[in-house]
C-alpha cells in the first residue's frame, strides 16, 4: 500500500483518531493478526466465530502501527469507525483514486463461473508488460476487493480485480471502491440462482460492471453468451467481443486438446493469427483465455505478446482443476473450490478428455440453486453419464439426486452410481475402488468441503 498517515486514514473513512494522528502506515493492510508485520494497519472485523478486536494486542506485538476498530485499544493508535468493512472500502477508494491519477490501469472481471481462473490468466499476461497486482484466490467481495486494491502501490501499472455478486447492487458498490477502465463479463449461469431469482436477474447484476465503465474504457464481452452480448447496450465504453464465432473481435479457431486435456488454439484478432498452447486443463479454459486476451489487448498489449504470455500462464489458485498423480498411478483432479451446473459440466468434459482406465466423478451438492435444485442435481447425474464418466459417486444428503440421475441413465446402482452419506464414507469407498490408471474428479460447492476429500485421497496413498 502507499504510505498513509493515520490522519489521512481517518479522513478517508470518517473515523475518529485515538492516539497519534501522525503515525504512518508503511506496510500492508490485513485482517489476520497472524500475518501482521512491521508498519501494518490491522483491521479488526467482528465475525461470527472470531472478533478481530480480541487480537489487537497480538497485532501490536507483531509490528502493526495502527488499527481500524469499532472500539479503541490502548495497545495501538486506532481509527474508530462504525463499520470496519465499510471503512476498508472507503480507504481503498482513496488509495485507488490516487494511484489512478498516477497512471494505474484497473481491469475487473465478473461472471457466474471462471472469474478466478480468468483473473489468474490475465494477471500473468499483464505481468509480462509491467508490474501487476493480481493475487491468487477469490478476493471478490467487500473485504477481498479492497484488500487487493490496497496491495497496490506507486509502482503498480496494472490492477486486476475479481468482482462477485450475491444480489443486485453488489458489483456497482465494488465499482465505487475501484472504478475499472476495462470490464470483462464472462458468462451468465446458474450460480446463486436462488438469490437472484432468474438468469435475467443474474445478467442485470453482472452488467453493473459495464455500466460503471468510463466512456474511454473498454467492455470485453463473451459473444458466445447471448445475455453477456446483450450488455453492449448498457455501456458507454468501447465494446470488444470474444468467442469462437466468426463475428467475435477476439476469437479462437482450430481448438484441440493435447494428451493432458490442455487446450490449444489459434488466437485471431486485428488481422493477426498466433498459436496458443494453454497449460491449464479443460476446453472451457478457451473462453477464459479469450476474455483474458481481450482485456490485455484493451490494456495495450500486442496480440503476439498476449498469445505467448497465455501459453506460459499456469493455474495459480487452489482447488481449481488441480491435477496430481499418486505414486500408485491414480490421478486426482481437485476442482472442489466451488460448483454450479455450468462449471460442473465443464469439469466433467475436462475429466472425459483426460487419458484414463476409468473416469470417476466424486460430486457433492451445488448450493444456492433455489427451487430448481433437485432437478439440477438429477440432471447433473445424467450429464455425467452422457460425458462418458464410468463411475459417479454422490457425496452427502443434498447430492442424492446426482446418483439418481446417473442410475436413470444406465449406470448400475451401487456399483457405477453410488450415493454415500459423507466424506468419510466416500474415502472408504474410494480406497477400495481405485486402481492404477483411474482418474478421479472431486467437485462440489465450497460449503461442502470436498477439497478435504481430495486431500485425503492424496494423503491416503502416500
Amino acid at each position: 500500500m502507499i504510505a498513509l498517515t493515520v490522519a489521512e486514514i481517518a479522513g478517508a473513512t470518517g473515523g475518529r483518531v485515538q492516539g497519534d494522528p501522525a503515525t504512518t502506515v508503511t506496510g500492508t493492510v490485513t485482517l489476520d493478526s497472524r500475518a501482521v508485520s512491521a508498519g501494518d494497519l490491522f483491521v479488526a472485523v467482528p465475525g461470527e466465530r472470531v472478533d478481530g478486536h480480541d487480537y489487537l494486542g497480538a497485532a501490536a506485538g507483531s509490528g502493526a502501527v495502527a488499527a481500524l476498530v469499532t472500539r479503541p485499544d490502548p495497545a495501538l493508535t486506532c481509527v474508530v469507525v462504525d463499520d470496519p468493512v465499510v471503512a476498508l472500502g472507503r480507504l481503498a477508494a482513496l488509495v485507488h483514486g490516487r494511484l489512478t491519477g498516477g497512471g494505474l490501469r484497473t481491469l475487473a472481471i465478473t461472471g457466474s463461473s471462471g472469474k478466478t481462473s480468468t483473473k489468474d490468466l490475465l494477471g500473468q499476461v499483464l505481468a509480462t508488460a509491467g508490474p501487476t497486482v493480481s493475487p491468487p484466490g477469490s478476493y471478490n467481495n467487500d473485504i477481498g476487493l479492497p484488500l487487493t486494491v490496497l496491495s497496490a502501490d506507486e509502482g503498480t501499472e496494472f490492477l486486476v480485480l475479481e468482482m462477485g455478486a450475491r444480489g443486485a447492487g453488489h458489483i456497482a458498490r465494488l465499482c465505487r471502491v475501484a472504478r475499472p477502465q476495462v470490464g470483462v463479463v464472462l458468462n451468465v449461469g446458474s450460480a446463486h440462482l436462488g438469490e437472484f431469482g432468474s438468469p435475467d436477474g443474474i445478467a442485470q447484476a453482472k452488467g453493473e460492471l459495464v455500466e460503471a465503465l468510463p466512456e474511454d474504457g473498454t467492455a470485453v464481452l463473451n459473444a458466445d453468451d447471448p445475455r453477456v452480448l446483450g450488455m453492449a447496450s448498457r455501456t458507454r465504453a468501447r465494446v470488444v467481443t470474444t468467442g469462437r464465432g466468426e463475428d467475435a473481435v477476439v476469437r479462437a479457431v482450430d481448438v484441440t486438446l493435447d494428451g493432458s486435456a490442455r487446450p490449444r488454439f489459434t488466437l485471431v484478432t486485428a488481422g493477426e493469427r498466433h498459436p496458443v498452447a494453454l497449460r491449464v486443463v479443460g476446453e472451457h479454459q478457451v473462453a477464459n483465455a479469450l476474455s483474458a486476451a481481450g482485456a490485455a489487448l484493451a490494456a495495450g498489449m500486442a496480440p503476439e505478446q498476449v498469445a505467448g504470455a497465455l501459453s506460459a500462464a499456469e493455474s495459480r489458485s487452489r482447488w481449481r482443476m488441480e491435477v496430481a498423480r499418486r505414486d500408485d498411478g491414480v490421478t486426482v483432479v481437485n476442482d472442489a473450490y466451488n460448483a454450479n451446473p455450468e462449471s460442473m459440466r465443464a469439469a466433467l468434459a475436462a475429466l472425459a478428455g483426460l487419458p484414463a482406465t476409468r473416469r470417476i466423478a466424486v460430486l457433492g451438492a451445488m448450493a444456492e440453486l433455489g427451487a430448481d435444485a433437485d432437478a439440477e442435481h438429477v440432471r447433473l447425474g445424467r450429464d455425467a453419464v452422457a460425458a462418458g464418466i464410468d463411475v459417479v459417486i454422490a457425496v452427502g444428503p443434498d447430492a442424492v439426486g446426482i446418483a439418481e440421475g446417473a442410475t436413470d441413465s444406465g449406470r448400475r446402482a451401487g456399483e457405477e452410481s453410488v450415493h454415500v452419506p459423507d466424506r468419510a464414507a466416500g474415502l472408504e469407498l474410494l480406497t477400495e475402488l481405485l486402481r492404477p490408471g483411474d482418474v478421479v474428479l472431486v467437485k462440489a460447492s465450497r460449503s461442502y468441503g470436498l477439497e478435504l476429500l481430495a486431500a485425503d485421497l492424496l494423503e491416503n496413498a502416500a
